[in-house]
């Protein structure tokens, strides 16, 4: 079974529902969560949030966060997981930013840096991935890291 299929079995027994706010994948969650059929009963939507300027309006980033670590942070990908909960209104809600590459990196932040949030009610955690592929391969893994993580999470109930 595939992680989203056997996310949206975890979250359809357990009637919570998920939202997501992303970045780096440009949509490519959302795609993978609405693959599954039946997905409507868990999954009530995504933000594609590239630009900053939308991070800060619409999923509530403070720009102080933005001025001060940056988009691809931990406290950015915490932000937007919250941001995507609470606008969406939904159990669950996960962050997603990153630098797909090939250009974009920078010593201290390279290509393939990623970060992803997920926040439930009992709380919120943020992991760091480092990936080395190309653009479309640095978008699959982190798709496929946030899948995993929130399977993860949900499991341990530490979401």
């Amino acid at each position: 079974m595939k992680p989203e299929e056997k996310l949206g079995e975890i979250l359809r027994t357990r009637g919570l529902t998920i939202a997501v706010a992303e970045s780096c994948t440009g949509g490519l969650l959302g795609s993978r969560i609405t693959d599954v059929p039946g997905a409507s009963d868990y999954f009530r939507g995504g933000v594609i949030a590239y630009q900053n300027d939308v991070k800060e309006a619409l999923l509530g980033v403070p720009g102080t966060v933005l001025a001060t670590v940056g988009a691809v942070s931990e406290e950015t990908a915490r932000a937007m997981a919250h941001g995507a909960r609470v606008l969406l209104k939904s159990d669950i809600g996960v962050g997603i930013t990153g630098i797909a590459g090939p250009g974009g990196g920078t010593p201290d932040k390279p290509v393939g840096l990623v970060y992803i949030g997920v926040e439930g009610a009992h709380g919120a955690q943020c992991r760091r991935f480092r990936w080395s592929g190309t653009r479309v391969e640095n978008k699959a893994s982190s798709a496929a890291a946030a899948l995993e993580l929130v399977l993860e999470l949900i499991r341990a109930e530490s979401i």
